[in-house]
């Protein structure tokens, strides 16, 4: 299988996507329009390791809830993800069994070597 969980209005997914020029082959899913499911982040759990590894710290709504003065569980960030699209690190890239989490450079640069093959 092969994935990419973004988001359409976020410049940098686009970009990223533009940089791994997906084949039909890869599915894409915008998060906003259509909303993760618990089975898909259930797999992208078991890809990831943890359920944190997948939330995004930097979403506004984190700071507006002042989510860093709390203590979350892992299922505190699983609920918080599938609450809203804006707490999943983007992009999610997935290749079969190997996942890519976010946009630092390091990933992307694995991401399209990946996606190559």
């Amino acid at each position: 299988m092969k994935k990419i969980y973004h988001l359409s209005t976020c410049n940098t997914c686009q970009r990223i996507i533009q940089e791994i020029n997906p084949d039909n082959e890869v599915q894409l899913q915008d998060i906003k329009t259509e909303a993760i499911t618990q089975e898909q982040i259930q797999a992208m759990h078991v890809l990831a390791g943890s359920y944190e590894a997948l939330f995004s710290k930097r979403a506004q709504l984190y700071r507006q809830r002042n989510l860093s003065e709390q203590e979350l569980s892992e299922d505190d960030y699983r609920n918080l993800i599938l609450e809203h699209y804006t707490f999943l690190k983007r992009p999610v890239m997935i290749i079969n069994d190997t996942i890519f989490i976010g946009n630092s450079k390091k990933v992307v640069a694995q991401a399209v070597e990946a996606f190559k093959k």
